[in-house]
Formats: C-alpha cells, sequence, structure tokens
C-alpha cells in the first residue's frame, strides 16, 4: 500500500525545516502556523499518539484522521468562521472547518506540511448508503504533504476527517490554502 512508502515523518519534518543554504522546498509554506491555524501544544500533544518513530508519515497521517473523526462530534453550529480553534478542540465538536483545522494544526505543530481544501462534495450518496456529512453544502478536508509517494501525484494526500476517508471523485476542491 502507498501509505506503508511514504516518507517517515521524522524524516520529513528535517526537510520542512528552513535551513539558509540548504534545498528549500515550497510546501515549507504549509508547515507554519496561520491566522486560523495557530501553533497550540494541546494539538501536538493530541497528534503525537498517531506518530511512533520511524513511522511513515501518511500511515500517521490516516491514524489521525481516524482519531479526529471518532473524538469529535459534527454538529452544525456549534462554532462559526471566527470560533477559535482551541474552542473547537475543547468541546470536541465542530463543522468541517474545524475538522479541517484541526487536523492541519495537528499535523503542522509535528513540523509536517499541510493545506486546506475548500470544495464540495457529491450530494447524492449511492443506493442503501447515507450521504455524507457536510453534503448540500460547501466542504472542507485537508492534503498532507507526502512527497516521493507511490500513486500520490504532486505528493499530496487528500484526507477528509470529518467523514473519516481519502477523498476521490465525490470531493470536488475548488481553492487549495493555508487555511480558511
Amino acid at each position: 500500500r502507498a501509505a506503508a512508502r511514504s516518507p517517515r515523518w521524522q524524516d520529513l519534518r528535517k526537510r520542512l525545516r528552513y535551513e539558509a543554504g540548504a534545498r528549500y522546498d515550497p510546501a515549507v509554506e504549509f508547515a507554519q502556523p496561520s491566522p486560523y491555524v495557530p501553533r497550540l501544544h494541546a494539538l501536538r500533544d493530541y497528534a503525537v499518539a498517531s506518530f511512533g518513530p520511524g513511522q511513515p508519515v501518511a500511515q500517521g497521517a490516516l491514524d489521525l484522521m481516524r482519531r479526529i473523526h471518532a473524538d469529535f462530534e459534527f454538529k452544525t453550529a456549534s462554532t462559526d468562521v471566527d470560533t477559535p480553534l482551541i474552542e473547537a478542540f475543547e468541546q470536541r465538536s465542530g463543522v468541517c472547518q474545524d475538522f479541517a483545522h484541526l487536523m492541519i494544526a495537528a499535523l503542522r505543530m509535528l513540523g509536517l506540511a499541510a493545506r486546506y481544501v475548500s470544495g464540495y462534495l457529491l450530494t447524492i450518496p449511492p443506493p442503501g448508503q447515507e450521504a455524507l456529512l457536510g453534503a448540500d453544502a460547501s466542504h472542507a478536508w485537508v492534503q498532507l504533504y507526502c512527497p516521493d509517494t507511490p500513486g500520490l501525484p504532486g505528493g499530496w494526500l487528500e484526507l477528509d476527517p470529518t467523514n473519516d476517508l481519502v477523498p476521490d471523485t465525490s470531493h470536488v476542491r475548488l481553492a487549495l490554502g493555508r487555511d480558511y
């Protein structure tokens, strides 16, 4: 599986540190805090449980995505665009924007590069399946930088912590950024 062949997360973290005279990786921009995704030590502590020594970065990120989905409740109108991230973390609830920001902050606190994806979900579920959370409205998810990983064109792995899945053709990407 491609996740097992992604770089070790500690090696990637080293690659994303700025060092004078060293090769610059443009993904470094997405490893830095941003207005809606500040540095929060509580999220570092939360994330570290998913990233053991020598673990491939994609495997750790998949585990983190599953944990966020399990530990946080999707609750419409529980937050708004200006709700501080720490508040969503402490109340353990929010909407897709909060889930994406939480995951991005956790990954960045480990020195990894992650970006915010804004788009839409296909709103008609396959027969016998429920609609995904966030359907019928705009949706947000995450991309994690996983360079040199087989099967990942461009080196970015998409992750939807709201629905605990790797996005496919049901996710329509409109924009990418450091945060909302």
